[in-house]
């Protein structure tokens, strides 16, 4: 991991322990969990949101009034909001993808969830999503939330990540392994 990025995971660590423990002082996990869901969303979706954060040109006045107006659309809670504006004037909005991602797994972490990144060659149906977490629900013995994402170039099958543990069971990876075994034939 390079220094920036550690620095950044450091910095992000920090807000997100301390929007969390506020949060959860509060009783407001539920209102975190939902403003970190819609940070993430936006995040996801415009990169130019993304653009006016990282940029070192744009001014902290600039980066203030743009998250206040991202977070007023969003409707986040004041806690949020107030953390955002304080990030933006500190220069820190750099980290906020780090610090999305830092609350929703002390989230899941406090609900006795783990998160499974699940790739698969076409969208899962919602019957098949539900079959999939209840039976990494079995396997790990907590509740499980699925992070889907599509990659055509799977052809069909899965690529399942939960925790350190990897399952492919994607035609492109039986087809890459079959070719392996044809090179040591030949």
């Amino acid at each position: 991991m390079s220094e920036t990025a550690s620095i950044s995971l450091g910095i992000a660590g920090r807000y997100a322990q301390a929007m969390f423990e506020l949060a959860k002082e509060e009783k407001a996990l539920k209102a975190l969990e939902s403003d970190a869901d819609a940070l993430g969303e936006a995040l996801a979706v415009s990169p130019d949101l993304g653009a006016v954060i990282a940029s070192p040109v744009i001014g902290r006045e600039e980066q203030a009034a743009a998250i206040a107006a991202v977070a007023a659309k969003l409707g986040v809670s004041a806690l949020t909001a107030n953390t955002l504006a304080l990030m933006a004037a500190k220069r820190r909005l750099f980290v906020l993808p780090q610090l999305v991602g830092d609350l929703k797994a002390r989230i899941a972490a406090e609900k006795g969830e783990v998160t499974a990144e699940v790739t698969s060659a076409a969208p899962l149906s919602s019957e098949q999503s539900a079959k999939l977490a209840a039976s990494l629900k079995a396997k790990v013995g907590k509740d499980v939330k699925l992070n889907t994402t599509v990659d055509e170039s799977l052809i069909g099958g899965l690529i399942v990540k939960l925790g350190s543990t990897m399952i492919d069971t994607s035609v492109k990876a039986r087809l890459a392994a079959l070719q392996n075994v044809m090179k040591e034939v030949g």
